[in-house]
Formats: C-alpha cells, sequence, structure tokens
C-alpha cells in the first residue's frame, strides 16, 4: 500500500479523517482476530500468558509513548538512535508505519468530532468509531505532507515503507521461543487485546467519562481506560494541551507512559519533557480561535433559527418592515444583520440568555462570553440569510 518514498504520497494521496490511535489494514486486522482461535489446539500455559502480559505492556508503551507522544506531537526529544528504537517497538504491535500513524493522527487533532473526522462516535456512531471504519479502504489514506519533520529520517522512512516487519520480527521471536502456543498466545493474542484497548480511546474515550475542559469536542477522562493504556484516558486533558508528555496532570491521574519516559530522562534518553503551563492546568487561559469558533457553533445551533424565520415572515408579510430589510441587503448583508439585532425579536435568545445556556452545556471557562457572543453574532447571520434569501421571500 506504500509507494516507494512518503513524496509521492504527498501528490496521489488526500488526508482523511480519522481519530486518535491508529488501526492496520482490514485484512490482516481480520487475520489477526481469527489466528487467536488457535488456542483451542495449542493450548494456554503460564508461560505463554506471561509473554503476552509483557509484549502487550511494551507494545502498549511503545504506542502511547512512541507513537503518540514523540513522533505525532513531539512532546520530548530523544536521539536519533532512541527515535528507532521507539518506531521499531511502536510498529511490532502492527499498526501500520509510524509516519502514516503521525500523519492519520495528526489530522484528527485538526478535525477532533467534526464531519471530516471518521472515528467520531458523534457523527459515525460507536461501532464504526471503534472497528467500523477499518473496511472502509480510503480512510486509510494518509497526508504525508504534515510529516516532513519525521520523512527527512531515511531510517524512519524505510521502516513506514516495510512496516510489518518489526511485527514479523517479533511473531517469529515468539515462534523459535515456544512454538506454536508462544506465538498464538503470546503474540497473536497479546496483539489483538492491544488493538481494542487502544481503539478505546477513539470510542469510549469520547463517550465515557468526564470533561474538566472545555475543547470543542466530546474527548474525556476515564481512569480505567488510563489503567490498560497506560496512562492515555486522560483524554480531555491531552485534548486541552497537546504538547505535554505528561496526560495525567493530577497526583491521583495515574500515568505509567510518562512515569517511564521521566525516569528514562534521569538517565539521559530522553530529555525536555513539556508540561502544560500552570495556566493550562487551572484552566484560567483563553482558549483559542478555532476552538471558541466549534463551541460557538454549537451553542448557535441550540437557536432553532428556520422557525424563528417563517414566524417572523409570517409576521411582517403585511408591513414594509421586511421590504426594508430586503432594501439594506441589497447594499450589505452586515447592516441587514445589524439592524435585525435592533429590532424585537422575542424569540431570540439574549446574549445573556445565551452565556447562561452555555454554562449549562458546556464546562467552565474564561471564554464563555466572548462564546456567547459569537454565537448570537452565528444566530443573527443565520437568521439573516434564512430572512433575506429571495427565493424564501412570501409571495
Amino acid at each position: 500500500m506504500h509507494p516507494e518514498h512518503p513524496a509521492a504520497l504527498q501528490a496521489s494521496q488526500h488526508a482523511e479523517p480519522h481519530d486518535d490511535i491508529i488501526y492496520p489494514a482490514a485484512i490482516p486486522f481480520v487475520l489477526v482476530h481469527l489466528v487467536c482461535f488457535g488456542v483451542l489446539w495449542t493450548g494456554v500455559s503460564a508461560a505463554s500468558i506471561s509473554v503476552a502480559v509483557a509484549l502487550y505492556l511494551v507494545r502498549m508503551w511503545g504506542i502511547t509513548a512512541g507513537f503518540h507522544r514523540y513522533f505525532s506531537h513531539r512532546s520530548y526529544k530523544t536521539s536519533r538512535f532512541m527515535q528507532f528504537v521507539l518506531a521499531f517497538i511502536g510498529q511490532s504491535s502492527a499498526q501500520r508505519g509510524v509516519i502514516w500513524w503521525s500523519a492519520i493522527h495528526r489530522h484528527h487533532h485538526l478535525h477532533s468530532d467534526t464531519e471530516e473526522d471518521v472515528h467520531s462516535p458523534r457523527h459515525m456512531g460507536f461501532f464504526h468509531s471503534h472497528v467500523g471504519w477499518i473496511f472502509r479502504p480510503m480512510r486509510a489514506e494518509a497526508d504525508y505532507s504534515t510529516t516532513p519533520d519525521l520523512t527527512r529520517f531515511p531510517e524512519l522512512v524505510w521502516l513506514d515503507r516495510f512496516h510489518l516487519v518489526p511485527a514479523i520480527a517479533l511473531a517469529v521471536g515468539c515462534f523459535l521461543l515456544g512454538g506454536w502456543e508462544m506465538l498464538v498466545v503470546g503474540f497473536f493474542c497479546s496483539t489483538v487485546v492491544l488493538y481494542h484497548c487502544v481503539f478505546f480511546i477513539n470510542s469510549l474515550a469520547h463517550v465515557v467519562g468526564s470533561q474538566r475542559y472545555l475543547t470543542g469536542d466530546d474527548s474525556r477522562n476515564n481512569w480505567w481506560l488510563a489503567l490498560i493504556t497506560l496512562g492515555e484516558g486522560w483524554h480531555n486533558n491531552h485534548h486541552h494541551y497537546q504538547s505535554a508528555t505528561a496526560q495525567g496532570w493530577r497526583w491521583y491521574e495515574i500515568d505509567i507512559s510518562y512515569y517511564v519516559l521521566k525516569v528514562m530522562s534521569w538517565v539521559g534518553l530522553v530529555w525536555d519533557l513539556r508540561a502544560p503551563p500552570e495556566r493550562v492546568l487551572s484552566n484560567e487561559q483563553p482558549i483559542g480561535k478555532k476552538v471558541k469558533e466549534k463551541v460557538a457553533a454549537q451553542l448557535a445551533a441550540t437557536v432553532p433559527v428556520e422557525i424563528l424565520a417563517r414566524e417572523l415572515r409570517e409576521r411582517w408579510a403585511a408591513s414594509h418592515v421586511l421590504d426594508d430589510l430586503l432594501e439594506v441587503a441589497r447594499r450589505t448583508r452586515v447592516d441587514a444583520e445589524a439592524r435585525l439585532e435592533a429590532l424585537t425579536l422575542p424569540h431570540l435568545p439574549s446574549l445573556e440568555e445565551l452565556e447562561a445556556r452555555a454554562r449549562e452545556m458546556f464546562n467552565d471557562s474564561p471564554s464563555l462570553d466572548e462564546i456567547a457572543q459569537r454565537a448570537r453574532e452565528m444566530v443573527l447571520e443565520a437568521l439573516s440569510a434564512h430572512l433575506l434569501d429571495p427565493a424564501l421571500k412570501p409571495a
């Protein structure tokens, strides 16, 4: 599926919407599941279970600390050799190449829980966000132009192109260690469990849990997901400030991936672990423009503009108010919106009402008043568009 070099993908592939953690291609995904039924013939021993647990933990760390926090978000620094080791460990999980994974994940953060995010339970449903998208091959394309910081390393390009090499090497090692039982239980069963625990961040972490911060999407913090994913379950924290190495920000938010990275920093294997600023932690920093627009749009969508426009048209049908507005609209839409705002519109929520509604809908944020103001502007823009559309003018 990969061309000889990522540069070819920049010309031939288009970015497709994806969610938090990246999956393997459909056919290997199905086959890996089917092989697990081999335990009916191989049996299960304490040794094979021990290897399966160990490989789960090591490879989960490779995904969370390597693929996600280092390659996708560059939240800390390391040597070129250690960078290769992180990529190799991550790819031993059979979740495609490190550059592909990072490109898809970066796209997700640009479009989280919008219609372009194919893994969003909000738009596509829970099952589709968890595994259903795998059977839609066009969703596996990535925009390599978003990863120039990774494609400049030939060894990473090679790994990305031959993305199954680390996983195959690990599978062969398991077979040599303990035969078919170790291969089926130690490698394949461990891989399947790893798949679905990682997938939970796409599905459950956008449905179940709490939201401490206003992020404009459905990301949630979930303590038990954090345990099984070594810290990824503090998902709302991560979406609030993606550049932080740690995702558990309070003493009780267990983040094993970060603890391992912290110990590695003591011996110089990694360094410059990035921490969230105090204003971010305390939720005092105003949210960015992009998030503000997303949240304001959600708030504006609670106002039934079409119904309001129809009622106002009926009320003004026998007056000159609508004609006046149409004349204003011919000069400038902004003037029409200002005229609408000055009129008495009993069904249009006031700014204060929108602020109160925002506090009911969203987490507390220093930007809620700005969000309410922007939402009111969106409502007036939409109302103006409905009222001033010539196609909708009363006969």
